[in-house]
């Protein structure tokens, strides 16, 4: 698909702050720089604010420049409110009446919705919040719970997916959520990418806590990232907690308590969220059929990845390929239906003047996601 124009929606502040610069360059980090080897055409974006050319800021040195007024935000197929200054979270100051309400025209001509962090605030002034479940940075979701009370506002998650709103938690959480955009608009594949290119996770779930229990040490020593690679690369297999544990020489119950400090989520519910990342990656890469896609995941039965798929991606497999999969040219299946070990669009044997090797190995490797 095409992923469309993305207006970055800014309240005109003289003392802009540190972390709404940084949730700002998120949003221009992830959907601002084209990348035209993972899609093409990229998104469109455009920095809006009630009186463009405004210089947000300065905080701290930086400033935020705006190219565009609030019509070319109601116009935008998603709007992203990045945080709303200050004095409006902690002193109660209101929004400019025209930001406001442009962020009601935009949806009402059918823009998606987005905020990080505070911008949950904007969005909850315009009404845009009511009745649904919303995140927000934990430290202001009381404020904006007491503020909005027609808001079911969350602030144990990293980020809230409700079609046509979304909302997230504060800073890194914001990257998130736009990754998890970039994930709904061009699939798995192209959103794992740009992760490793932005050097973080490819995907962590919205329901995953805002914050982990660090009570529990992880040191250099004692680092889970191994044993995680290894399931990942045996997703195919039937992994237990027991034999995760026994690969990271660990008792059961110490691992357990140190992969759920550190991701938040439980040893099955990551493995999980693993398998479904990399049926994903194969639905997009590849034209195997269901049953395979589901052993190569470690799903089991293809009734089986049809259920968790349709219950966690809110789709059919068979439909999420035929809204992510890759031209032939570009699918990662040889002749005779074996997974192409050089990956997709690669020849899997290279002519003997190319200067390099076949690969050793064909193991199938899902997308680490820790």
């Amino acid at each position: 698909m095409t992923p469309g124009s993305v207006a970055i929606a800014l309240v005109n502040d003289t003392d802009m702050q540190v972390c709404e610069v940084y949730e700002t360059a998120i949003a221009y980090a992830v959907f601002g720089d084209p990348q035209p080897d993972l899609a093409d055409p990229w998104y469109d974006l455009r920095v809006c604010s009630v009186t463009p050319p405004f210089a947000a800021g300065p905080a701290r040195g930086f400033s935020v420049r705006t190219t565009h007024g609030v019509e070319d935000l109601v116009t935008a197929d998603t709007v992203i409110v990045p945080s709303v200054p200050d004095a409006v979270v902690n002193q109660g100051e209101s929004l400019p009446a025209e930001f406001v309400d442009a962020l009601r025209r935009a949806y009402d001509a059918g823009a998606r919705m987005v905020s990080l962090c505070t911008g949950a605030f904007a969005l909850a002034e315009a009404g845009l919040l009511n009745g649904r479940r919303a995140a927000a940075h934990w430290l202001n979701t009381a404020d904006l719970a007491k503020r909005y009370p027609e808001v079911e506002v969350d602030d144990s998650v990293l980020y809230v997916d409700e079609g046509r709103v979304l909302t997230s938690a504060g800073m890194t959480a914001g990257l998130d959520l736009c990754l998890h955009i970039v994930r709904r608009d061009l699939g798995a594949h192209v959103a794992n990418q740009l992760a490793r290119r932005l050097v973080v996770s490819g995907h962590r779930p919205g329901g995953q806590a805002q914050f982990v229990d660090l009570s529990v040490p992880v040191t250099d020593d004692d680092s889970l990232a191994p044993v995680m690679d290894w399931a990942a690369r045996h997703l195919d297999q039937p992994l237990t907690v027991d034999s995760m544990a026994k690969q990271a020489g660990m008792s059961t119950r110490t691992f357990f308590r140190r992969l759920q400090a550190a991701t938040g989520m439980t040893p099955l519910k990551w493995l999980l969220n693993q398998r479904l990342a990399h049926a994903q990656t194969l639905l997009e890469t590849t034209d195997l059929p269901i049953e395979r896609v589901s052993e190569f995941s470690g799903l089991g039965t293809a009734a089986n990845l049809r259920r968790h798929f349709t219950l966690h991606v809110g789709v059919t497999p068979t439909d999420y390929r035929q809204s992510f999969g890759a031209a032939p040219a570009r699918r990662n299946t040889l002749a005779d239906g074996r997974l192409n070990p050089r990956g997709p669009g690669r020849p899997a044997h290279p002519g003997p003047h190319r200067g390099y090797a076949p690969a050793a190995s064909s193991a199938v490797r899902g997308p680490l996601t820790p």
